[in-house]
């Protein structure tokens, strides 16, 4: 009865996360006209990089270009973070998510960089997903054979195949849909980040799985 309990509250680093990243929504979308760009100019990543990037790397991962962008962070974040979570503990939990948010940052300046040959274009990425991206790779590699039940089609995976298609897509997306909308190469960076961060962490004996 316990652990079915434990299992079922939200834990307090997912709880703060859902609750910070409505907050900064709602701020994007109540702040007037001039206000509003000053937000997104200060607080999303820009490329080409500026004094404020290392800063931006950060808040990049609060801010969302809508309502459905929010929604389906926020609900990954609530279905994969929860478990992901009460593994790692709400502490490393954090830095686990900040990591993979911050490393998919960094992938996207790099790739933004190669696109344009480092000639100033003006790119912005804002969004959660590299970090979500990152607990779906966590949740695939600490509970590999859970089954994920895909919304469309509606095809049962195990979880670890289900991480292998999702990175597969993103990859193929982020080669053929190049100047898109889509940060598909920050999905793969949270990724990318999360296997390196998993990996010290077991070998250091801070974690098992």
């Amino acid at each position: 009865m316990g652990y079915y309990r434990e299992q079922t509250n939200m834990p307090p680093a997912v709880k703060n996360l859902l609750l910070v990243n409505v907050f900064v929504f709602l701020t994007q979308m109540l702040l007037p006209g001039a206000l509003g760009g000053w937000f997104e100019m200060n607080f999303a990543l820009h490329y080409p990089a500026s004094a404020k990037t290392i800063f931006q790397l950060f808040s990049y991962m609060f801010l969302h270009g809508g309502f459905s962008h929010l929604f389906f962070n926020m609900f990954a974040l609530w279905m994969f973070g929860r478990i992901v979570e009460y593994d790692l503990g709400s502490k490393r939990f954090l830095t686990y998510y900040l990591t993979c948010g911050v490393g998919a940052g960094i992938i996207q300046l790099l790739v933004n960089y190669l696109e344009f040959g480092g000639v100033p274009y003006p790119v912005v990425t804002v969004g959660a997903s590299g970090a979500v991206f990152g607990l779906l790779l966590a949740y695939g590699m600490m509970h590999p054979n859970n089954v994920v039940m895909l919304m469309f089609p509606p095809i049962a995976l195990k979880a670890k195949w289900f991480v292998v298609l999702y990175g597969v897509l993103e990859l193929m997306g982020g080669v053929a849909s190049s100047g898109s909308n889509v940060a598909h190469f920050a999905h793969l960076g949270g990724m990318l980040f999360g296997f390196l961060l998993l990996r010290y962490w077991r070998k250091k004996n801070q974690i098992w799985y």
